[in-house]
């Protein structure tokens, strides 16, 4: 069985599929063929209705690694598939956890090339190409004061292979089990949208948390964008808008509890918010029809907000996939 290479022992790979069997069959081939390999894979189903029980029927057996399929009985989002998929690997006795959506393949030598950094850091992010095989743009830092993640212009690398942040994503997030047994899982009350943010945001409160010049994945999914000099800004749909203005009160509960929380930054930070998904509607989707769910989403922010039972999620606790937050149905909208 291949194994992992010094420096990243017990590697899972964690990837969550909602409806993608196309792209998920290709990433998983592409997954197959990686030498040095991951120890394991965990695939969460996140109840697809299309043919992804069919894929993963067919793959599963003959895979050249332990594949682990993981089948919910409801669509939990992004943020519900990751803690189920992590707490999964995490009871499989994984060290490291690679993070990854559907929509990508693994380029190859990705797992030797992050092995390179796991020495040193704990959280680690490496490059993507996007669909056409350009650099895919990320590169930001979390403002707690606004309670958004901006942009960093300029090339982050030009005097360093590494760049600090304070901010992760879930397309390519390398973890450490120690940092899931500090923040515990993610919190499946996000469901969409700014999961991520404020995971690796939790993660740089007590670990190192780094962006490489090394590209591990590509993406295949094709996006409509725009690039607007400091950042590049992709389409989106009126589920994502949703839940990025409800997901402001559960960023502002994570600021609270941590003791970041400032009521005036943060509402500038929230029309900041709002201001992107406008530009976003117009510039890249040309249309406006949608923004009507930035204002159901606010709302449901100030509930949140005001909500004084709200709790941030518990230190890693083993056997559940919620860590002390129940798993939300879809939100409607």
């Amino acid at each position: 069985m291949p194994g992992s290479p010094p420096g990243i022992e017990d590697l899972a790979l964690v990837i969550v599929t909602f409806n993608r069997s196309d792209y998920l069959r290709g990433l998983l081939t592409s997954v197959a063929s990686l030498d040095p390999a991951p120890r394991s894979v965990v695939v969460v189903d996140n109840a697809s209705t299309d043919s992804t029980a069919d894929v993963l029927t067919e793959l599963q057996p003959g895979f050249p690694v332990p594949l682990t399929v993981v089948t919910l009985a409801e669509n939990t989002g992004g943020s519900g598939g990751f803690a189920a998929g992590i707490n999964r690997a995490m009871e499989l006795g994984a060290q490291w956890l690679w993070l990854m959506d559907d929509d990508v393949v693994v380029l190859p030598g990705a797992v030797s090339a992050l092995s390179k950094w796991t020495e040193e850091y704990d959280c680690i992010h490496g490059r993507r190409l996007d669909e056409a095989g350009r650099p895919f743009f990320w590169q930001h830092r979390f403002l707690p004061f606004l309670g958004v993640h901006v942009p960093v212009r300029g090339n982050v690398f030009r005097n360093s292979p590494v760049f600090a942040t304070n901010v992760g994503c879930f397309e390519g997030m390398l973890v450490r089990a120690g940092v899931v047994r500090t923040i515990g899982l993610p919190d499946p009350r996000f469901f969409i949208n700014g999961d991520d943010e404020i995971y690796g945001w939790l993660a740089s409160l007590s670990h190192k948390v780094v962006y490489v010049n090394d590209f591990v994945l590509q993406k295949v999914r094709p996006q409509k964008q725009i690039d607007l000099g400091i950042r590049h800004l992709n389409d989106s749909s009126d589920l994502s808008r949703f839940c990025a203005m409800r997901n402001r009160g559960h960023t502002a509960g994570y600021l609270r509890a941590h003791g970041r929380f400032n009521r005036a930054g943060f509402a500038a930070g929230t029309a900041l918010t709002a201001a992107k998904e406008i530009l976003r509607l117009l510039a890249v989707e040309r249309r406006l029809r949608g923004a009507g769910t930035l204002w159901r989403g606010w709302r449901e922010s100030r509930t949140i907000l005001r909500d004084r039972t709200w709790q941030p999620m518990a230190p890693f606790p083993a056997g559940t996939a919620s860590g002390g937050a129940a798993a939300p149905n879809q939100p409607a909208i």
